[in-house]
């Protein structure tokens, strides 16, 4: 479990592989707090990344309860992000 830096209660992370980095777009398929956030870290800053709800799923639930993830409509989310380097103009590895 993780505690946000909102303050908020302590949240399960979803699952996904510890340090599994992962290649991205800013803007293409990813939440608008996502976006802003990791265009103002530079390579090799690591931060926690606070999204309030309404630039992350806003009240949209995502997932299923009881599946494999699920984050409630109207929550705030969390990210540890790490900036790993860039691959080229337009993607950017976490």
């Amino acid at each position: 479990t993780t505690k946000p830096p909102s303050g908020g209660p302590p949240r399960q992370s979803d699952g996904a592989a510890k340090d599994d980095p992962f290649t991205f777009q800013p803007g293409r398929n990813l939440i608008p707090g996502w976006t802003e956030g990791v265009l103002q870290m530079v390579e090799g800053q690591r931060a926690w990344l606070h999204v309030p709800a309404r630039k992350g799923y806003g009240n949209r639930p995502m997932g299923s309860p009881g599946g494999a993830f699920y984050i409630p409509a109207n929550s705030d989310l969390a990210f540890d992000i790490e900036i790993l380097g860039k691959e080229d103009d337009e993607a950017t590895e976490l």
